[in-house]
Protein backbone atom coordinates (compact mmCIF):
# COMPACT_ATOMS: atom_id res chain seq x y z
CA UNK A 1 0.00 0.00 0.00
CA UNK A 2 1.32 3.59 -0.75
CA UNK A 3 2.40 5.17 2.25
CA UNK A 4 -0.07 7.30 3.86
CA UNK A 5 0.80 10.69 5.65
CA UNK A 6 0.09 11.47 8.98
CA UNK A 7 -2.11 13.94 7.64
CA UNK A 8 -4.71 11.93 6.00
CA UNK A 9 -4.29 9.31 9.05
CA UNK A 10 -5.83 11.50 11.11
CA UNK A 11 -8.88 12.19 8.90
CA UNK A 12 -9.50 8.72 7.11
CA UNK A 13 -7.84 5.61 8.68
CA UNK A 14 -7.16 4.61 11.95
CA UNK A 15 -4.02 2.96 11.51
CA UNK A 16 -2.49 1.04 14.26
CA UNK A 17 1.58 0.42 13.80
CA UNK A 18 2.28 -3.14 15.75
CA UNK A 19 5.09 -4.19 14.58
CA UNK A 20 8.77 -3.69 16.03
CA UNK A 21 11.71 -4.23 13.86
CA UNK A 22 14.71 -5.56 15.21
CA UNK A 23 18.17 -3.99 15.77
CA UNK A 24 19.77 -6.74 13.68
CA UNK A 25 16.86 -6.27 11.00
CA UNK A 26 17.08 -2.33 11.45
CA UNK A 27 21.39 -2.99 10.57
CA UNK A 28 20.02 -5.26 7.65
CA UNK A 29 17.99 -2.34 5.80
CA UNK A 30 20.65 0.37 6.22
CA UNK A 31 23.34 -2.21 4.64
CA UNK A 32 20.73 -2.92 1.90
CA UNK A 33 19.94 0.50 1.42
CA UNK A 34 23.47 1.18 -0.27
CA UNK A 35 23.70 -1.47 -2.23
CA UNK A 36 23.72 -2.02 -5.71
CA UNK A 37 20.41 -2.92 -7.18
CA UNK A 38 22.29 -6.32 -8.69
CA UNK A 39 22.90 -7.37 -5.48
CA UNK A 40 19.67 -6.84 -3.92
CA UNK A 41 17.60 -9.56 -5.89
CA UNK A 42 19.21 -12.48 -4.54
CA UNK A 43 17.72 -11.12 -1.21
CA UNK A 44 14.28 -10.73 -2.76
CA UNK A 45 14.86 -14.17 -4.52
CA UNK A 46 15.00 -15.73 -0.78
CA UNK A 47 12.36 -13.94 0.14
CA UNK A 48 10.35 -15.19 -2.50
CA UNK A 49 11.36 -18.35 -2.05
CA UNK A 50 9.91 -18.94 1.35
CA UNK A 51 6.07 -17.97 -0.18
CA UNK A 52 3.40 -20.29 -0.32
CA UNK A 53 0.21 -19.86 -1.52
CA UNK A 54 -3.00 -22.31 -1.76
CA UNK A 55 -6.93 -21.49 -2.28
CA UNK A 56 -9.88 -23.29 -0.28
CA UNK A 57 -12.72 -24.96 -2.35
CA UNK A 58 -14.48 -21.83 -1.37
CA UNK A 59 -12.76 -19.40 -2.89
CA UNK A 60 -10.76 -17.87 0.00
CA UNK A 61 -7.01 -17.80 -0.77
CA UNK A 62 -4.05 -18.12 2.02
CA UNK A 63 -0.27 -16.30 1.54
CA UNK A 64 1.99 -17.91 3.68
CA UNK A 65 5.56 -16.85 4.22
CA UNK A 66 7.83 -18.55 6.39
CA UNK A 67 10.16 -16.54 8.74
CA UNK A 68 11.97 -18.37 11.42
CA UNK A 69 13.95 -15.81 13.33
CA UNK A 70 11.25 -14.92 15.92
CA UNK A 71 8.88 -17.40 17.68
CA UNK A 72 5.99 -14.82 16.13
CA UNK A 73 3.81 -14.85 13.35
CA UNK A 74 1.39 -12.18 11.92
CA UNK A 75 -1.86 -12.59 10.55
CA UNK A 76 -4.04 -10.15 8.13
CA UNK A 77 -7.56 -10.58 6.79
CA UNK A 78 -7.46 -8.37 3.99
CA UNK A 79 -11.66 -8.20 2.47
CA UNK A 80 -11.58 -6.61 -0.52
CA UNK A 81 -14.24 -4.42 0.03
CA UNK A 82 -13.82 -0.37 1.49
CA UNK A 83 -15.73 2.51 0.83
CA UNK A 84 -15.72 2.34 -2.74
CA UNK A 85 -18.05 -0.47 -2.56
CA UNK A 86 -20.70 1.03 -0.46
CA UNK A 87 -24.53 1.39 -2.09
CA UNK A 88 -26.14 5.09 -2.42
CA UNK A 89 -27.50 6.38 0.63
CA UNK A 90 -25.48 3.97 2.86
CA UNK A 91 -22.06 5.21 2.98
CA UNK A 92 -20.35 4.46 6.20
CA UNK A 93 -20.95 1.01 6.30
CA UNK A 94 -18.13 -0.72 5.27
CA UNK A 95 -16.13 1.72 8.42
CA UNK A 96 -19.29 0.52 10.63
CA UNK A 97 -19.01 -3.26 9.96
CA UNK A 98 -15.09 -2.80 10.64
CA UNK A 99 -16.35 -1.61 14.31
CA UNK A 100 -18.96 -4.32 15.25
CA UNK A 101 -16.24 -7.19 13.66
CA UNK A 102 -15.22 -6.69 17.49
CA UNK A 103 -18.02 -7.25 19.09
CA UNK A 104 -17.92 -11.23 18.70
CA UNK A 105 -20.11 -14.04 17.29
CA UNK A 106 -22.80 -16.46 18.83
CA UNK A 107 -20.17 -17.72 21.31
CA UNK A 108 -17.87 -14.90 21.85
CA UNK A 109 -19.02 -11.76 23.70
CA UNK A 110 -22.47 -13.52 25.17
CA UNK A 111 -23.46 -14.87 28.47
CA UNK A 112 -26.66 -16.34 26.42
CA UNK A 113 -27.29 -16.11 23.14
CA UNK A 114 -30.93 -17.26 23.15
CA UNK A 115 -31.93 -15.03 25.22
CA UNK A 116 -29.69 -12.10 23.72
CA UNK A 117 -31.05 -12.47 20.28
CA UNK A 118 -34.55 -11.78 20.61
CA UNK A 119 -33.65 -8.54 22.24
CA UNK A 120 -31.10 -7.55 19.76
CA UNK A 121 -34.12 -7.82 17.24
CA UNK A 122 -36.28 -6.20 19.47
CA UNK A 123 -33.89 -2.83 19.70
CA UNK A 124 -33.95 -3.05 15.46
CA UNK A 125 -37.65 -3.12 15.90
CA UNK A 126 -37.87 -0.09 18.05
CA UNK A 127 -35.19 2.08 16.33
CA UNK A 128 -37.24 2.08 13.13
CA UNK A 129 -40.23 2.65 14.50
CA UNK A 130 -38.71 5.54 16.37
CA UNK A 131 -37.39 6.92 12.85
CA UNK A 132 -40.79 6.77 11.49
CA UNK A 133 -43.27 8.32 14.42
CA UNK A 134 -43.00 11.53 14.78
CA UNK A 135 -45.27 12.08 17.57
CA UNK A 136 -44.02 12.89 21.33
CA UNK A 137 -45.49 10.44 23.84
CA UNK A 138 -45.77 7.51 21.39
CA UNK A 139 -41.98 8.90 20.98
CA UNK A 140 -41.32 9.04 24.51
CA UNK A 141 -42.52 5.63 25.47
CA UNK A 142 -40.51 4.01 22.59
CA UNK A 143 -37.42 5.76 23.64
CA UNK A 144 -38.71 4.19 26.90
CA UNK A 145 -38.76 0.42 26.30
CA UNK A 146 -35.59 1.17 23.38
CA UNK A 147 -33.17 2.43 26.65
CA UNK A 148 -34.77 -0.87 28.86
CA UNK A 149 -34.30 -3.64 25.76
CA UNK A 150 -30.48 -2.05 25.46
CA UNK A 151 -29.82 -2.03 29.21
CA UNK A 152 -30.84 -5.59 29.22
CA UNK A 153 -29.02 -7.22 26.17
CA UNK A 154 -26.14 -4.84 27.86
CA UNK A 155 -25.75 -7.63 30.42
CA UNK A 156 -25.91 -10.01 28.37
CA UNK A 157 -23.35 -9.29 26.48
CA UNK A 158 -19.29 -9.53 27.49
CA UNK A 159 -17.43 -6.35 26.29
CA UNK A 160 -14.58 -7.10 24.67
CA UNK A 161 -14.41 -10.49 25.25
CA UNK A 162 -12.25 -11.27 21.60
CA UNK A 163 -9.65 -8.99 22.52
CA UNK A 164 -9.37 -10.39 26.43
CA UNK A 165 -9.36 -13.64 24.70
CA UNK A 166 -6.30 -12.74 22.47
CA UNK A 167 -4.22 -10.56 24.91
CA UNK A 168 -4.14 -13.33 27.41
CA UNK A 169 -3.01 -15.97 24.93
CA UNK A 170 -0.18 -13.49 23.61
CA UNK A 171 -1.38 -11.81 21.28
CA UNK A 172 -0.66 -7.68 20.31
CA UNK A 173 -1.79 -5.37 17.93
CA UNK A 174 -5.30 -6.20 17.90
CA UNK A 175 -6.64 -3.89 15.48
CA UNK A 176 -8.43 -3.05 11.69
CA UNK A 177 -8.51 -0.29 9.46
CA UNK A 178 -10.87 0.94 6.65
CA UNK A 179 -10.24 2.22 3.83
CA UNK A 180 -12.04 3.72 0.41
CA UNK A 181 -10.90 0.19 -1.24
CA UNK A 182 -10.21 -2.25 1.61
CA UNK A 183 -10.79 -3.38 4.92
CA UNK A 184 -7.86 -4.89 7.18
CA UNK A 185 -8.30 -7.25 10.11
CA UNK A 186 -4.54 -7.64 11.28
CA UNK A 187 -2.53 -8.72 14.93
CA UNK A 188 0.36 -11.20 16.05
CA UNK A 189 0.37 -14.33 18.37
CA UNK A 190 3.05 -16.73 19.68
CA UNK A 191 3.58 -19.22 16.63
CA UNK A 192 2.34 -22.01 18.79
CA UNK A 193 -0.86 -20.04 18.96
CA UNK A 194 -1.24 -20.54 15.01
CA UNK A 195 -4.61 -22.81 15.64
CA UNK A 196 -6.06 -20.31 18.12
CA UNK A 197 -5.95 -17.98 15.45
CA UNK A 198 -7.75 -19.94 13.16
CA UNK A 199 -10.25 -20.95 15.64
CA UNK A 200 -10.89 -17.21 16.28
CA UNK A 201 -10.92 -15.55 13.13
CA UNK A 202 -12.88 -18.13 11.23
CA UNK A 203 -15.64 -17.83 14.00
CA UNK A 204 -15.61 -14.43 13.81
CA UNK A 205 -16.33 -14.27 10.07
CA UNK A 206 -18.27 -16.94 10.09
CA UNK A 207 -21.22 -16.74 12.82
CA UNK A 208 -20.89 -12.77 13.59
CA UNK A 209 -23.00 -10.98 15.88
CA UNK A 210 -23.31 -6.84 15.36
CA UNK A 211 -24.32 -6.64 19.07
CA UNK A 212 -24.04 -3.25 20.64
CA UNK A 213 -24.61 -1.79 17.42
CA UNK A 214 -26.60 1.76 18.60
CA UNK A 215 -23.88 2.45 20.92
CA UNK A 216 -21.21 2.13 17.99
CA UNK A 217 -23.19 4.23 15.97
CA UNK A 218 -22.78 7.54 18.72
CA UNK A 219 -18.66 6.48 18.75
CA UNK A 220 -18.92 6.71 14.48
CA UNK A 221 -20.79 10.14 14.75
CA UNK A 222 -18.40 11.13 17.52
CA UNK A 223 -15.45 9.77 15.47
CA UNK A 224 -16.92 12.22 12.25
CA UNK A 225 -17.27 15.41 14.36
CA UNK A 226 -13.87 15.23 15.54
CA UNK A 227 -12.01 14.75 12.36
CA UNK A 228 -14.73 16.38 9.90
CA UNK A 229 -16.66 19.13 11.24
CA UNK A 230 -14.67 20.11 13.87
CA UNK A 231 -11.40 19.77 11.58
CA UNK A 232 -11.00 22.56 8.90
CA UNK A 233 -8.70 20.55 7.17
CA UNK A 234 -11.18 17.17 7.34
CA UNK A 235 -13.88 19.80 6.01
CA UNK A 236 -11.89 20.85 3.09
CA UNK A 237 -10.50 16.89 2.40
CA UNK A 238 -14.69 16.13 2.18
CA UNK A 239 -15.24 18.87 -0.25
CA UNK A 240 -11.99 18.36 -2.04
CA UNK A 241 -12.87 14.92 -3.19
CA UNK A 242 -16.39 15.90 -3.89
CA UNK A 243 -15.04 18.38 -6.60
CA UNK A 244 -12.09 15.81 -8.17
CA UNK A 245 -14.35 13.17 -8.33
CA UNK A 246 -17.73 13.42 -10.48
CA UNK A 247 -18.87 10.05 -10.90
CA UNK A 248 -16.44 7.42 -8.95
CA UNK A 249 -17.23 6.46 -5.51
CA UNK A 250 -13.78 8.15 -4.53
CA UNK A 251 -15.66 11.09 -4.07
CA UNK A 252 -17.28 10.01 -0.84
CA UNK A 253 -15.77 9.44 2.97
CA UNK A 254 -15.19 7.03 4.02
CA UNK A 255 -16.37 7.29 8.03
CA UNK A 256 -19.84 8.19 5.63
CA UNK A 257 -22.03 11.17 5.54
CA UNK A 258 -23.48 12.11 9.03
CA UNK A 259 -26.99 11.64 7.57
CA UNK A 260 -25.98 8.34 6.19
CA UNK A 261 -24.67 6.98 9.45
CA UNK A 262 -27.74 8.37 11.42
CA UNK A 263 -30.07 6.22 8.78
CA UNK A 264 -27.43 3.32 9.00
CA UNK A 265 -29.54 -0.57 10.53
CA UNK A 266 -28.03 -3.13 12.01
CA UNK A 267 -30.23 -4.99 8.49
CA UNK A 268 -27.92 -2.83 6.61
CA UNK A 269 -25.09 -4.04 8.21
CA UNK A 270 -25.53 -7.69 7.83
CA UNK A 271 -26.68 -7.19 4.23
CA UNK A 272 -23.34 -5.65 3.18
CA UNK A 273 -21.35 -8.10 5.16
CA UNK A 274 -23.24 -11.61 3.90
CA UNK A 275 -22.94 -9.50 0.38
CA UNK A 276 -19.06 -8.44 0.72
CA UNK A 277 -17.54 -10.72 3.23
CA UNK A 278 -17.85 -13.88 0.98
CA UNK A 279 -14.77 -16.41 1.10
CA UNK A 280 -13.85 -15.79 -2.73
CA UNK A 281 -13.40 -11.49 -1.77
CA UNK A 282 -11.62 -12.83 1.21
CA UNK A 283 -7.24 -12.96 1.33
CA UNK A 284 -5.30 -13.87 4.28
CA UNK A 285 -1.72 -13.92 4.70
CA UNK A 286 0.40 -15.55 7.36
CA UNK A 287 3.91 -14.30 8.02
CA UNK A 288 6.23 -15.53 10.67
CA UNK A 289 7.34 -18.67 12.55
CA UNK A 290 4.94 -20.90 11.02
CA UNK A 291 5.10 -24.77 8.43
CA UNK A 292 3.19 -23.47 5.69
CA UNK A 293 1.55 -27.78 5.59
CA UNK A 294 0.25 -27.23 8.79
CA UNK A 295 -1.65 -23.82 7.90
CA UNK A 296 -2.93 -25.20 5.26
CA UNK A 297 -4.24 -27.99 7.10
CA UNK A 298 -5.80 -26.49 9.72
CA UNK A 299 -7.22 -23.36 7.23
CA UNK A 300 -9.38 -27.07 5.70
CA UNK A 301 -10.61 -27.57 9.19
CA UNK A 302 -11.44 -24.28 10.78
CA UNK A 303 -11.81 -21.64 7.20
CA UNK A 304 -12.98 -24.74 5.25
CA UNK A 305 -16.51 -24.63 7.34
CA UNK A 306 -17.72 -21.19 5.15
CA UNK A 307 -19.98 -21.72 2.23
CA UNK A 308 -18.92 -20.53 -1.57
CA UNK A 309 -20.72 -17.72 -2.73
CA UNK A 310 -21.28 -15.82 -5.84
CA UNK A 311 -18.67 -13.22 -6.33
CA UNK A 312 -19.43 -9.47 -4.92
CA UNK A 313 -20.31 -7.07 -7.28
CA UNK A 314 -17.51 -4.91 -8.46
CA UNK A 315 -17.15 -1.40 -8.83
CA UNK A 316 -17.98 -0.26 -12.07
CA UNK A 317 -17.72 3.71 -12.53
CA UNK A 318 -14.79 5.30 -14.67
CA UNK A 319 -14.40 8.55 -13.57
CA UNK A 320 -14.60 10.55 -17.19
CA UNK A 321 -11.49 13.26 -18.03
CA UNK A 322 -11.39 16.43 -15.86
CA UNK A 323 -11.46 19.14 -19.04
CA UNK A 324 -11.00 21.81 -16.54
CA UNK A 325 -10.00 23.19 -13.63
CA UNK A 326 -11.51 22.93 -10.78
CA UNK A 327 -11.56 24.82 -7.57
CA UNK A 328 -13.14 25.10 -3.93
CA UNK A 329 -12.36 27.15 -1.32
CA UNK A 330 -13.72 27.34 2.57
CA UNK A 331 -13.54 30.19 5.26
CA UNK A 332 -12.76 28.92 8.34
CA UNK A 333 -11.24 29.74 11.79
CA UNK A 334 -7.76 28.37 10.47
CA UNK A 335 -4.28 28.96 9.14
CA UNK A 336 -4.40 29.41 5.27
CA UNK A 337 -4.13 25.64 3.83
CA UNK A 338 -3.91 24.86 0.06
CA UNK A 339 -3.99 21.59 -1.88
CA UNK A 340 -3.42 20.99 -5.18
CA UNK A 341 -4.70 17.26 -6.79
CA UNK A 342 -4.16 15.38 -10.41
CA UNK A 343 -5.92 12.69 -12.09
CA UNK A 344 -3.61 9.34 -12.43
CA UNK A 345 -3.55 5.85 -13.54
CA UNK A 346 -4.09 3.24 -10.41
CA UNK A 347 -1.18 0.91 -8.73
CA UNK A 348 -1.16 -1.70 -11.34
CA UNK A 349 -0.62 1.10 -14.53
CA UNK A 350 3.07 0.68 -15.96
CA UNK A 351 3.27 4.30 -15.21
CA UNK A 352 2.72 3.93 -11.31
CA UNK A 353 6.23 3.61 -10.38
CA UNK A 354 7.02 6.93 -11.99
CA UNK A 355 4.50 8.74 -10.42
CA UNK A 356 5.99 7.31 -6.64
CA UNK A 357 8.99 8.47 -8.33
CA UNK A 358 7.71 12.05 -9.34
CA UNK A 359 5.98 12.40 -5.09
CA UNK A 360 9.18 11.48 -3.91
CA UNK A 361 11.40 14.12 -5.56
CA UNK A 362 8.66 17.04 -4.86
CA UNK A 363 8.15 15.92 -0.95
CA UNK A 364 9.52 13.03 0.23
CA UNK A 365 11.69 14.57 3.39
CA UNK A 366 14.17 17.41 3.62
CA UNK A 367 15.70 16.69 0.76
CA UNK A 368 12.55 16.87 -1.30
CA UNK A 369 11.96 20.17 -3.79
CA UNK A 370 8.93 21.20 -2.05
CA UNK A 371 10.67 21.66 1.04
CA UNK A 372 13.84 23.03 -0.04
CA UNK A 373 12.07 25.54 -1.88
CA UNK A 374 8.83 26.65 -0.19
CA UNK A 375 9.91 26.07 3.42
CA UNK A 376 13.28 26.82 3.76
CA UNK A 377 14.61 29.13 0.46
CA UNK A 378 10.72 30.95 -0.17
CA UNK A 379 9.75 30.57 3.42
CA UNK A 380 6.20 30.92 2.40
CA UNK A 381 4.99 27.82 3.92
CA UNK A 382 5.42 26.09 7.33
CA UNK A 383 5.35 22.84 5.47
CA UNK A 384 4.84 21.42 2.23
CA UNK A 385 4.38 17.93 1.62
CA UNK A 386 2.61 15.33 -1.38
CA UNK A 387 1.31 11.97 -1.45
CA UNK A 388 0.77 9.66 -4.53
CA UNK A 389 -2.82 7.08 -4.64
CA UNK A 390 -5.35 9.50 -2.73
CA UNK A 391 -7.97 8.31 -1.51
CA UNK A 392 -6.58 5.21 -2.39
CA UNK A 393 -5.03 3.12 -5.68
CA UNK A 394 -6.99 0.29 -6.80
CA UNK A 395 -8.39 2.59 -9.36
CA UNK A 396 -7.41 5.70 -11.29
CA UNK A 397 -6.38 8.13 -8.35
CA UNK A 398 -4.87 11.24 -7.46
CA UNK A 399 -1.56 12.57 -6.82
CA UNK A 400 -1.64 15.57 -4.57
CA UNK A 401 0.21 18.24 -2.69
CA UNK A 402 -0.27 20.74 0.52
CA UNK A 403 0.86 22.92 2.07
CA UNK A 404 0.45 25.23 5.51
CA UNK A 405 1.08 28.76 4.55
CA UNK A 406 3.84 30.68 6.58
CA UNK A 407 2.90 33.40 8.40
CA UNK A 408 2.30 36.59 6.17
CA UNK A 409 2.11 34.99 2.93
CA UNK A 410 -1.27 33.46 1.27
CA UNK A 411 -2.18 30.71 -0.54
CA UNK A 412 -1.67 32.40 -3.74
CA UNK A 413 2.21 32.98 -2.78
CA UNK A 414 1.82 28.91 -1.90
CA UNK A 415 0.24 28.09 -5.28
CA UNK A 416 2.75 30.17 -7.44
CA UNK A 417 5.33 28.29 -5.87
CA UNK A 418 4.33 25.20 -5.66
CA UNK A 419 3.52 25.51 -9.22
CA UNK A 420 6.87 26.57 -10.40
CA UNK A 421 8.22 23.22 -8.82
CA UNK A 422 5.69 21.22 -11.01
CA UNK A 423 6.63 22.67 -14.14
CA UNK A 424 10.08 22.22 -13.86
CA UNK A 425 9.42 18.79 -13.31
CA UNK A 426 8.00 19.11 -17.21
CA UNK A 427 11.09 21.41 -18.67
CA UNK A 428 14.11 20.21 -16.60
CA UNK A 429 15.16 16.44 -16.90
CA UNK A 430 15.66 15.51 -13.41
CA UNK A 431 19.68 15.01 -12.58
CA UNK A 432 21.06 11.42 -12.33
CA UNK A 433 21.77 12.51 -9.04
CA UNK A 434 18.79 13.46 -7.74
CA UNK A 435 16.95 10.49 -9.66
CA UNK A 436 19.30 8.09 -8.02
CA UNK A 437 18.60 9.46 -4.54
CA UNK A 438 15.25 8.57 -4.95
CA UNK A 439 16.04 5.33 -6.72
CA UNK A 440 17.65 4.58 -3.73
CA UNK A 441 14.82 5.94 -0.91
CA UNK A 442 12.45 3.71 -3.11
CA UNK A 443 14.39 0.85 -2.44
CA UNK A 444 15.30 1.23 0.61
CA UNK A 445 11.12 1.68 1.56
CA UNK A 446 10.60 -1.79 -0.13
CA UNK A 447 13.05 -3.39 1.76
CA UNK A 448 12.18 -1.68 5.11
CA UNK A 449 8.68 -3.26 4.51
CA UNK A 450 10.29 -6.68 4.03
CA UNK A 451 11.80 -6.48 7.29
CA UNK A 452 8.85 -6.81 9.51
CA UNK A 453 5.93 -10.01 9.65
CA UNK A 454 3.41 -7.27 9.55
CA UNK A 455 4.48 -4.63 7.09
CA UNK A 456 5.36 -7.59 4.73
CA UNK A 457 1.69 -9.53 5.35
CA UNK A 458 0.36 -6.13 4.26
CA UNK A 459 2.42 -5.51 0.97
CA UNK A 460 1.85 -8.90 -0.38
CA UNK A 461 -1.39 -8.67 0.40
CA UNK A 462 -2.05 -4.96 -1.54
CA UNK A 463 0.30 -6.03 -4.54
CA UNK A 464 -2.23 -9.27 -4.46
CA UNK A 465 -5.26 -7.74 -4.47
CA UNK A 466 -4.59 -4.68 -6.70
CA UNK A 467 -2.18 -5.92 -9.33
CA UNK A 468 -3.23 -9.49 -9.78
CA UNK A 469 -0.16 -11.31 -7.91
CA UNK A 470 2.11 -10.56 -4.77
CA UNK A 471 4.91 -11.03 -7.15
CA UNK A 472 4.58 -7.89 -8.71
CA UNK A 473 5.52 -6.89 -5.90
CA UNK A 474 8.97 -8.03 -5.90
CA UNK A 475 9.35 -6.58 -9.36
CA UNK A 476 9.09 -3.09 -8.30
CA UNK A 477 13.51 -3.20 -7.89
CA UNK A 478 13.54 -3.32 -11.52
CA UNK A 479 10.72 -0.98 -12.28
CA UNK A 480 12.11 1.50 -10.01
CA UNK A 481 15.93 0.86 -11.78
CA UNK A 482 14.11 1.16 -15.10
CA UNK A 483 13.00 4.83 -14.71
CA UNK A 484 14.45 7.37 -16.59
CA UNK A 485 14.97 11.16 -16.32
CA UNK A 486 12.63 10.87 -20.16
CA UNK A 487 9.59 9.40 -17.65
CA UNK A 488 9.64 11.59 -14.82
CA UNK A 489 9.09 14.52 -17.91
CA UNK A 490 6.92 11.90 -20.12
CA UNK A 491 4.40 11.57 -17.50
CA UNK A 492 5.05 14.96 -16.09
CA UNK A 493 3.78 16.62 -18.69
CA UNK A 494 0.91 14.40 -19.49
CA UNK A 495 -0.39 14.40 -15.72
CA UNK A 496 -0.02 18.23 -14.74
CA UNK A 497 -1.92 20.32 -16.81
CA UNK A 498 -4.22 22.85 -16.04
CA UNK A 499 -7.60 20.58 -17.15
CA UNK A 500 -6.40 18.14 -14.94
CA UNK A 501 -6.19 20.12 -12.33
CA UNK A 502 -8.12 20.55 -8.77
CA UNK A 503 -7.32 22.82 -6.36
CA UNK A 504 -8.29 23.23 -2.49
CA UNK A 505 -8.09 26.95 -0.42
CA UNK A 506 -8.71 27.24 3.07
CA UNK A 507 -8.99 31.00 4.13
CA UNK A 508 -9.37 32.86 7.75
CA UNK A 509 -12.64 33.37 8.55
CA UNK A 510 -13.45 36.71 9.09
CA UNK A 511 -14.03 37.82 12.77
CA UNK A 512 -16.97 40.48 12.94
CA UNK A 513 -16.34 43.26 15.33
Amino acid sequence: MQAVSRFLAIFWVVVLSWSVVSQAALAQTLTLETTPVQSIQPYLDRVIDRVTEFKLDNGLKFIVLERHEAPVVSFLTYANVGGADEPDKKTGVAHFLEHLAFKGTTRIGTENYQAEKPLLDRLDQLAEQLQKDTEKTTRDRLQKEFDQTEASAGKLARQNEFGRIVEQAGGVGLNANTSSEATRYFYSFPSNKLELWMSLESERFLEPVFREFYKEKAVILEERRLRTENSPIGQMIEVFLDAAFKVHPYRRPVIGYDQDIRNLTRPDVQQFFDTHYTPNNLTIAIVGDVNPVEVERLAQTYFGRYHAQPKPPEVTAIEPPQTQTRAVTLKLNSQPWYLEGYHRPQLSHPDSVVYEAIASLLSDGRTSRLYKSLVEEKQVALTAQGFNGFPGDKYPTLIMFYALTAPGKSVDDVSTALRLEIERLKTEPVSAQELDRVKTQARAGLLRSLDSNSGMAESLLEYEIKTGSWRNLFKQVDAIAAITPADIQRVSQATFTSQNRTIGRILPQEIKP
